[in-house]
């Protein structure tokens, strides 16, 4: 018996030294924390990084993406890889990124319409914007214009919405569902009352050759890719969806200056990293961010394709997306046009 009281003594002994190292060990792993996190930084970025477009080769998005990382790179020391992975209007690349690891090495450049419209428009969108992701910066934003077929006998909204009431309707063609094209459509719909049909393509370069040919009088989309058909006088600008005219487009006037007020449909890119990306690395990218978006010779090169560019702090570029899926949820509430 007094062996057993012994070795029951001796057993709550050892529990206890291990309870006791236990948490030692765990205040010692707390204390190490912050320094892991900066050494973390510190170290990063030991390999390449990973930027997921989630649109095709040859877009807005995809275009600036790679000027963009090109010059991030050399501020971060390391290549950046620029992946195009498109579908679902954006959701299939972004939803790979939402995915991935937080470990700073796989980000996505997303858009006005990837994490914004989507959020709204898509039932079953495969991630949530804000609970997901990580903002880092707005990169740059560009305006949407509508155009016209050069024969549709309009010259400014005005007629554009006296031709769809006369007409009982008009087609409009954009880059897609969920399209900040075709949220300038819906919105025109919401301020006006006009008639008009969406008409989404898949390869915008189609709708705007269907456009230029006649199949569809007008287009919703964004400057820097029409910009040369309209100078060339192959399409007719008829506004600028923005608060402000744009350099790439001096004569055409904004929809505001045309009497038809709260009608934005500015586009934007934003770069965005996994939930849970330590702080460190999101403020070392976000740095590598502004320093590009600084440059001179960048915002010449990207400013003479309808660019703007930016670089803000993640609280603001979170407070920005969190504001713009709200105003976009209004809209397709409003117009009935999410997709069922």
């Amino acid at each position: 018996m007094a062996l057993f009281n012994s070795a029951s003594k001796d057993a709550s002994r050892v529990q206890r030294l291990l309870r006791a190292s236990k948490w030692t060990g765990l205040l010692m792993a707390a204390a190490l924390i912050p320094v892991c996190a900066a050494t973390a930084a510190g170290d990063y970025p030991g390999k390449p990084i990973t930027i997921i477009v989630p649109y095709g080769a040859g877009s807005s998005t995809d275009i600036l993406t790679r000027v963009f990382a090109k010059r991030m790179s050399q501020q971060l020391g390391q290549p950046i890889i620029v992946e195009n992975k498109a579908g679902a209007g954006g959701a299939l690349g972004s939803a790979m990124v939402a995915r991935a690891e937080p470990d700073g090495y796989t980000l996505a450049m997303g858009t006005i319409s990837s994490h914004s419209i989507n959020q709204s428009m898509m039932k079953n969108l495969p991630y949530d914007v804000m609970r997901d992701f990580t903002p880092i910066s707005l990169v740059a934003y560009f305006p949407n214009v509508i155009v016209a077929n050069r024969d549709l006998p309009v010259k400014n909204l005005a007629d554009v919405v006296a031709l769809a009431k006369q007409k009982g309707g008009l087609d409009y063609a954009t880059g897609g569902i969920g399209s900040s094209g075709q949220m300038g459509g819906e919105l025109l719909k919401l301020r006006t009352g006009a008639p008009l049909k969406h008409v989404p393509y898949k390869e915008v370069g189609q709708g705007i050759a269907d456009t230029i040919a006649g199949h569809v009088p007008l287009l919703f989309y964004q400057v820097p890719a029409v910009a040369a058909q309209i100078t060339s006088g192959q399409l007719k600008a008829i506004a600028v969806l923005a608060p402000e005219r744009t350099p790439l487009l001096p004569d055409v006037p904004t929809s505001a200056e045309q009497g038809i007020k709260d009608f934005d449909a500015t586009a934007w890119m934003g770069l965005f990293a996994p939930a849970k990306t330590p702080r460190p690395l999101v403020d070392k990218i976000n740095e590598a961010v502004k320093q590009a978006a600084a440059d001179p010779a960048l915002q010449k090169q990207l400013g003479q394709q309808g660019f703007t560019l930016v670089g803000n702090s993640p609280e603001e570029f979170g407070s920005f997306v969190k504001r713009d899926i709200a105003k976009w949820a209004e809209v397709i509430q409003a117009t009935g046009a999410a997709i069922q």
